[in-house]
């Protein structure tokens, strides 16, 4: 029997992820943190699958938000393909390949030397000062890429090689490396958001289920609940965020998300330098 102690801790977990999936200060990073003053009762193997699996609630929001933008078919008296949907989708494949590669090989490698509160503080402070320098530098410049349909084929590939540092360092995150990366190499903000919330489709699916097969699924009824209500929350949180950063970026740059990162980077540097 699940206690409401711990239901409570599914709800605040599912508002975490759903407001730092999206915006760019590191979600893996916040739970991460979260979990070491906020502690599910549950197995060891299954925090690190809930961790992960909780994302596919904010995806949801993000299939439901940009369903003309991403689903190729228009069904009426017939039917159309929307063949400039299929080739992004192609690129947004192309974009994956670098993460796909190196975390199908290193996955368990990975989580064993980073995922832990100093690794996560280090990200989010060297990704913070990213957005403040490269939003400055950027202050009078004009991108070049200001619709989906201008990203090629080798600038998605440079976004996802960007992409590849989150999955190499939790507190990166992978909103943040993809956005910092679209923005080095010209991309406009609202561009670089869009297509940062569709690569995270794949990305999200394909984790996702590589965590599933290794936990199994043999979940308890109190396990069950608790990856159920937090899925539930981060979609709903998720679609609130999310349509609160499109319309952000359209007035304001990203630098308030790097001095976050900044600032909770270093107290969490100096709690845990301070417990230790």
């Amino acid at each position: 029997m699940i206690s409401i102690m711990e239901i409570l801790k599914a709800v605040l977990f599912g508002i975490v992820e759903g407001i730092t999936e999206w915006l760019p200060i590191s979600s893996t990073g916040h739970m991460i943190l979260l979990n070491e003053f906020v502690t599910l009762d549950v197995s060891p193997e299954f925090w690190e699958m809930f961790l992960v699996v909780i994302q596919l609630g904010a995806i949801l929001a993000v299939v439901i938000l940009f369903w003309n933008k991403i689903f190729p078919f228009r069904f009426g008296e017939k039917q159309v393909i929307q063949k400039d949907i299929f080739v992004l989708w192609f690129k947004i494949l192309v974009a994956c390949i670098p993460a796909a590669v190196i975390g199908l090989a290193f996955d368990d490698v990975l989580d064993a030397l980073f995922y832990n509160p100093w690794c996560v503080s280090i990200a989010l402070i060297v990704f913070g000062i990213a957005f403040v320098v490269i939003e400055n530098r950027n202050r009078n410049a004009s991108p070049r890429i200001t619709q989906l349909g201008q990203i090629t084929y080798q600038t998605a590939l440079m976004i996802g090689v960007f992409q590849l540092l989150a999955a190499v360092f939790p507190g990166t995150s992978r909103s943040g490396a993809t956005i910092v990366g679209a923005l080095m190499i010209g991309v406009s903000r609202t561009v670089a958001a869009e297509f940062t919330f569709f690569l995270a489709i794949p990305v999200m699916l394909g984790a996702s289920l590589l965590k599933v097969l290794k936990f199994g699924f043999a979940f308890t009824g109190a396990e069950a609940v608790i990856l159920l209500i937090g899925m539930a929350v981060a979609f709903i949180v998720s679609v609130i965020v999310i349509r609160f950063l499109m319309g952000y970026i359209k007035k304001h740059d990203f630098k308030v998300f790097g001095w976050y990162r900044i600032v909770l980077g270093a107290a969490v540097l100096l709690y845990f330098a301070l417990a230790g």
